[in-house]
Protein backbone atom coordinates (compact mmCIF):
# COMPACT_ATOMS: atom_id res chain seq x y z
CA UNK A 1 0.00 0.00 0.00
CA UNK A 2 1.52 3.37 -0.99
CA UNK A 3 1.17 4.83 2.51
CA UNK A 4 3.35 7.84 1.73
CA UNK A 5 1.04 8.97 -1.10
CA UNK A 6 -2.12 8.24 0.90
CA UNK A 7 -0.67 10.24 3.77
CA UNK A 8 0.10 13.21 1.51
CA UNK A 9 -3.42 13.10 0.03
CA UNK A 10 -5.00 12.99 3.47
CA UNK A 11 -2.84 15.87 4.63
CA UNK A 12 -3.86 17.86 1.58
CA UNK A 13 -7.52 17.04 2.10
CA UNK A 14 -7.69 17.68 5.83
CA UNK A 15 -4.95 20.26 6.31
CA UNK A 16 -3.81 20.45 9.92
CA UNK A 17 -6.51 18.14 11.21
CA UNK A 18 -5.21 15.20 13.19
CA UNK A 19 -7.99 12.72 12.44
CA UNK A 20 -10.61 11.76 9.85
CA UNK A 21 -13.45 9.27 9.45
CA UNK A 22 -13.87 6.88 6.52
CA UNK A 23 -17.44 5.60 6.12
CA UNK A 24 -18.63 2.60 4.10
CA UNK A 25 -22.15 3.01 2.69
CA UNK A 26 -24.42 0.93 0.47
CA UNK A 27 -27.38 -1.41 0.19
CA UNK A 28 -27.61 -4.48 2.46
CA UNK A 29 -25.58 -7.50 1.35
CA UNK A 30 -23.27 -5.64 -1.06
CA UNK A 31 -20.18 -6.62 0.95
CA UNK A 32 -19.57 -3.52 3.09
CA UNK A 33 -18.59 -5.51 6.16
CA UNK A 34 -16.37 -7.84 4.14
CA UNK A 35 -14.59 -4.80 2.72
CA UNK A 36 -14.41 -3.16 6.15
CA UNK A 37 -12.75 -6.31 7.48
CA UNK A 38 -10.31 -6.31 4.58
CA UNK A 39 -9.32 -2.66 5.11
CA UNK A 40 -9.13 -3.04 8.88
CA UNK A 41 -6.96 -6.14 8.62
CA UNK A 42 -4.65 -4.48 6.09
CA UNK A 43 -4.09 -1.49 8.37
CA UNK A 44 -4.40 -3.02 11.86
CA UNK A 45 -4.10 -6.79 11.47
CA UNK A 46 -7.61 -7.24 12.91
CA UNK A 47 -11.08 -7.64 11.44
CA UNK A 48 -13.92 -5.51 12.79
CA UNK A 49 -17.36 -6.67 11.60
CA UNK A 50 -19.56 -9.76 11.63
CA UNK A 51 -20.33 -11.17 8.19
CA UNK A 52 -23.39 -13.28 7.32
CA UNK A 53 -25.54 -14.18 4.32
CA UNK A 54 -28.56 -12.80 6.21
CA UNK A 55 -29.36 -9.21 5.15
CA UNK A 56 -28.88 -6.44 7.70
CA UNK A 57 -26.30 -8.35 9.73
CA UNK A 58 -24.82 -4.94 10.54
CA UNK A 59 -27.65 -3.04 12.24
CA UNK A 60 -25.66 -0.34 14.00
CA UNK A 61 -22.51 1.55 13.10
CA UNK A 62 -19.41 -0.60 13.69
CA UNK A 63 -16.35 1.47 14.48
CA UNK A 64 -12.64 0.73 14.36
CA UNK A 65 -11.37 3.89 15.95
CA UNK A 66 -8.02 5.56 16.33
CA UNK A 67 -6.16 3.66 13.62
CA UNK A 68 -2.75 5.30 13.56
CA UNK A 69 -1.12 6.25 10.25
CA UNK A 70 2.47 7.37 10.79
CA UNK A 71 5.04 8.70 8.34
CA UNK A 72 8.25 10.68 8.83
CA UNK A 73 7.34 11.64 12.37
CA UNK A 74 3.85 12.82 11.41
CA UNK A 75 0.65 11.08 12.40
CA UNK A 76 -3.01 10.93 11.36
CA UNK A 77 -5.74 9.02 13.14
CA UNK A 78 -8.42 7.26 11.10
CA UNK A 79 -11.82 6.12 12.30
CA UNK A 80 -13.15 3.33 10.05
CA UNK A 81 -16.96 3.19 10.05
CA UNK A 82 -18.93 0.21 8.73
CA UNK A 83 -22.46 1.53 8.25
CA UNK A 84 -25.69 -0.49 8.40
CA UNK A 85 -27.11 -1.30 4.98
CA UNK A 86 -29.54 1.32 3.72
CA UNK A 87 -32.88 0.21 2.29
CA UNK A 88 -36.13 1.94 1.37
CA UNK A 89 -38.12 -0.72 3.23
CA UNK A 90 -37.38 -3.45 5.77
CA UNK A 91 -39.84 -6.37 5.81
CA UNK A 92 -39.51 -8.88 8.65
CA UNK A 93 -40.70 -11.65 6.32
CA UNK A 94 -37.40 -11.29 4.46
CA UNK A 95 -35.59 -12.72 7.50
CA UNK A 96 -37.97 -15.65 7.93
CA UNK A 97 -36.64 -16.97 4.61
CA UNK A 98 -33.28 -17.42 6.35
CA UNK A 99 -34.73 -19.52 9.15
CA UNK A 100 -35.46 -16.85 11.76
CA UNK A 101 -38.60 -17.24 13.83
CA UNK A 102 -41.31 -14.59 13.46
CA UNK A 103 -40.58 -12.78 16.73
CA UNK A 104 -36.84 -12.77 16.05
CA UNK A 105 -37.41 -11.58 12.48
CA UNK A 106 -39.64 -8.73 13.65
CA UNK A 107 -37.05 -7.62 16.18
CA UNK A 108 -34.32 -7.75 13.55
CA UNK A 109 -36.44 -5.63 11.22
CA UNK A 110 -36.87 -3.00 13.94
CA UNK A 111 -33.13 -2.96 14.60
CA UNK A 112 -32.38 -2.72 10.88
CA UNK A 113 -34.73 0.26 10.55
CA UNK A 114 -33.04 2.01 13.45
CA UNK A 115 -29.69 1.23 11.84
CA UNK A 116 -30.69 2.93 8.60
CA UNK A 117 -31.62 6.08 10.51
CA UNK A 118 -28.33 5.91 12.41
CA UNK A 119 -26.30 5.51 9.20
CA UNK A 120 -27.92 8.62 7.71
CA UNK A 121 -27.28 10.63 10.88
CA UNK A 122 -23.62 9.59 10.79
CA UNK A 123 -23.18 11.39 7.47
CA UNK A 124 -22.40 14.43 9.62
CA UNK A 125 -19.32 12.64 10.96
CA UNK A 126 -17.96 11.15 7.70
CA UNK A 127 -15.04 12.86 5.96
CA UNK A 128 -14.54 10.35 3.09
CA UNK A 129 -17.05 7.79 1.81
CA UNK A 130 -16.66 4.48 0.05
CA UNK A 131 -20.02 3.66 -1.56
CA UNK A 132 -20.04 -0.10 -2.03
CA UNK A 133 -22.16 -1.62 -4.80
CA UNK A 134 -22.77 -5.23 -5.84
CA UNK A 135 -21.31 -5.36 -9.34
CA UNK A 136 -23.64 -8.23 -10.29
CA UNK A 137 -26.76 -6.11 -9.74
CA UNK A 138 -28.34 -3.07 -11.42
CA UNK A 139 -26.63 -0.13 -9.66
CA UNK A 140 -29.25 2.44 -10.60
CA UNK A 141 -31.37 2.04 -7.46
CA UNK A 142 -33.17 4.59 -5.32
CA UNK A 143 -30.86 3.74 -2.43
CA UNK A 144 -27.67 4.37 -4.40
CA UNK A 145 -29.05 7.59 -5.88
CA UNK A 146 -30.06 8.79 -2.40
CA UNK A 147 -26.72 7.90 -0.79
CA UNK A 148 -24.69 9.62 -3.50
CA UNK A 149 -27.00 12.63 -3.51
CA UNK A 150 -26.58 13.13 0.24
CA UNK A 151 -22.80 12.76 0.03
CA UNK A 152 -22.56 15.16 -2.90
CA UNK A 153 -24.76 17.73 -1.14
CA UNK A 154 -22.38 17.66 1.82
CA UNK A 155 -19.27 17.86 -0.35
CA UNK A 156 -17.94 14.56 1.00
CA UNK A 157 -15.34 12.92 -1.29
CA UNK A 158 -16.72 9.69 -2.79
CA UNK A 159 -15.18 6.60 -4.34
CA UNK A 160 -17.58 3.96 -5.63
CA UNK A 161 -16.44 0.40 -4.95
CA UNK A 162 -17.74 -2.15 -7.48
CA UNK A 163 -17.59 -5.23 -5.27
CA UNK A 164 -17.96 -8.95 -5.98
CA UNK A 165 -15.86 -8.83 -9.13
CA UNK A 166 -14.97 -12.48 -8.47
CA UNK A 167 -18.46 -13.41 -9.74
CA UNK A 168 -19.12 -14.05 -13.44
CA UNK A 169 -22.01 -11.60 -13.82
CA UNK A 170 -20.08 -8.71 -12.29
CA UNK A 171 -19.67 -5.54 -14.35
CA UNK A 172 -17.86 -2.40 -13.27
CA UNK A 173 -18.77 -0.68 -16.54
CA UNK A 174 -22.47 -0.90 -15.69
CA UNK A 175 -21.79 1.12 -12.53
CA UNK A 176 -19.62 3.64 -14.39
CA UNK A 177 -22.40 4.21 -16.90
CA UNK A 178 -24.92 4.78 -14.11
CA UNK A 179 -22.72 7.20 -12.15
CA UNK A 180 -20.15 8.72 -14.54
CA UNK A 181 -19.44 11.63 -12.18
CA UNK A 182 -17.65 9.34 -9.72
CA UNK A 183 -14.55 7.19 -9.92
CA UNK A 184 -15.28 3.45 -9.75
CA UNK A 185 -12.83 0.85 -8.47
CA UNK A 186 -13.52 -2.84 -9.17
CA UNK A 187 -12.63 -5.17 -6.29
CA UNK A 188 -13.43 -8.46 -4.65
CA UNK A 189 -13.47 -7.80 -0.92
CA UNK A 190 -13.90 -11.55 -0.38
CA UNK A 191 -10.72 -12.59 -2.20
CA UNK A 192 -8.79 -9.34 -1.86
CA UNK A 193 -8.52 -9.01 -5.64
CA UNK A 194 -7.72 -5.45 -6.72
CA UNK A 195 -8.13 -4.00 -3.21
CA UNK A 196 -4.63 -2.61 -3.70
CA UNK A 197 -6.06 -0.55 -6.57
CA UNK A 198 -8.56 0.97 -4.17
CA UNK A 199 -5.73 2.26 -2.00
CA UNK A 200 -3.90 3.50 -5.09
CA UNK A 201 -7.01 5.35 -6.25
CA UNK A 202 -7.08 7.21 -2.96
CA UNK A 203 -3.38 7.91 -3.31
CA UNK A 204 -3.90 9.28 -6.84
CA UNK A 205 -5.68 12.29 -5.38
CA UNK A 206 -2.35 13.41 -3.93
CA UNK A 207 -1.68 14.81 -7.38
Amino acid sequence: MPLDKIFKWLRGLFGNRKSFSLGLYGNPSVGKSTLANRVSKDWTGEEMSEVSEVPHTTRSVVKKERIKLRLNGQELTMNLLDMPGIATKVDYKEFIKYGLKTEEAQQRAKEATRGIIEAIKWLEHVDVALVVMDATQDPYTQVNITILGNLEARGIPVIIVANKMDLKKASGDRIREAFPQHEVVEVSALTGKNVQALYETIAKHAG
